[in-house]
């Protein structure tokens, strides 16, 4: 299955593509992006598997990530999805987790809370409301997005030396 193409009235969502390398290298490289996700910048190797792995999980789970750019301009706003990674995290994720990370650039703009809500909208639909997400407890912006969407605490534990709040939804 490949990713369906989402509007909204200020982004495209669509598939990832070999092109989208080097701007999601650039994201995932930035300390400020990464300072809630691991705290470690991500190689332009690092960002290639993860590309590799959102086209894969649209085959074999039949949901995955977005690339998501502004309408206008193409310019690369950042990525968003739907994952089932397994994580090793008491109590487990039961239920398709939702992430986003945005471009510095477009912080504070809504357009976390725009395209959460449209990928949201497609798995509403697709799959049915339930999804979870994880937010590390010191991102106040993830937790505004999050709360926009109907995200409720279930639970706190540690994953990667990191407190960690599990959120559902649905």
């Amino acid at each position: 299955m490949n990713a369906p193409v989402l509007e909204t009235e200020r982004l495209v969502l669509r598939p990832h593509a070999r092109d989208d390398l080097a701007d999601s290298a650039a994201m995932w490289g930035d300390p400020d992006v990464v300072r809630y996700i691991g705290g470690v910048p991500f190689t332009e190797h690092d960002c290639w598997v993860r590309i590799l792995r959102h086209a894969g999980s649209w085959t074999i789970c039949g949901f995955g990530y977005w690339v998501v750019r502004e309408r206008a301009t193409d310019r690369f706003v950042g990525e968003v999805g739907l994952a089932e990674l397994r994580r090793p995290i008491t109590p487990a994720l039961d239920a398709p987790e939702m992430g986003w990370v945005l471009a510095p650039w477009a912080h504070g703009r809504g357009f976390a809370t725009e395209a959460v809500g449209a990928a949201l909208a497609w798995s509403d639909r697709a799959l049915g409301p339930r999804t979870t997400c994880i937010i590390d407890a010191e991102n106040a912006a993830s937790f505004r997005v999050a709360a926009k969407h109907g995200y409720r605490e279930i639970a706190r534990a540690n994953y990667l030396l990191t407190l960690t709040v599990i959120l559902n939804r649905g």
